[in-house]
């Protein structure tokens, strides 16, 4: 089952969401519908409230190497992400967002980051990122505090049809 996409504008995307205290069977079928839901959508992450749910929740997935059609995919389904170490470094990178049809725009993220959170079975887990996988785990761990791209970004701008298509493809 798919997901409704909530677009900005809505309120609940500026409210930071809930921990999540207990990993249950909900929580599990709302990570997977999620997944099914960014997936259909053609992104690359999705959090919880994109999709009206106010609790601690980020799907990412993304192509081992976007250079090969068929490169395995890596997948993360995350309970309770906090960011637990930032690089000094940081780069700017062109975002867009489920919930942003049509727009991208240029934002500044750490180059590198330590997440730490929950596994669907309730266990611990720990991430080292760096690059593109760094940049979605931040814009998604945003959305879980209410923050949108556009609020970090100086330059946004609408996309023409062939860029939504390429951008649609990342």
């Amino acid at each position: 089952m798919s997901l409704t996409i909530i677009p900005i504008g809505n309120p609940i995307l500026r409210k930071k969401s809930h921990k999540i205290t207990k990993v249950t069977d909900e929580t599990r079928r709302l990570a997977d519908e999620m997944l099914a839901t960014m997936r259909e959508a053609q992104g690359v992450g999705l959090a919880a409230p994109q999709v009206g749910r106010l609790v601690r929740l980020i799907v990412v997935e993304y192509p081992e190497d976007d250079e090969k059609e068929d490169s395995p995919m890596t997948t993360y389904q995350v309970i309770n992400p906090e960011i637990t170490w930032r690089s000094e470094e940081t780069v700017i990178g062109v975002e867009g967002c489920l919930s942003i049809p049509g727009l991208a725009g240029e934002v500044e993220r750490h180059e590198s980051i330590k997440v730490r959170g929950l596994d669907l079975q309730g266990r611990a887990v720990r991430y080292n990122l760096s690059g593109w996988p760094a940049r979605i785990f931040q814009h998604e761990i945003d959305h879980l505090d209410g923050v949108c791209y556009v609020d970090r970004s100086d330059n946004v701008w609408q996309l023409s049809g062939e860029e939504e298509e390429a951008d649609e493809e990342a």
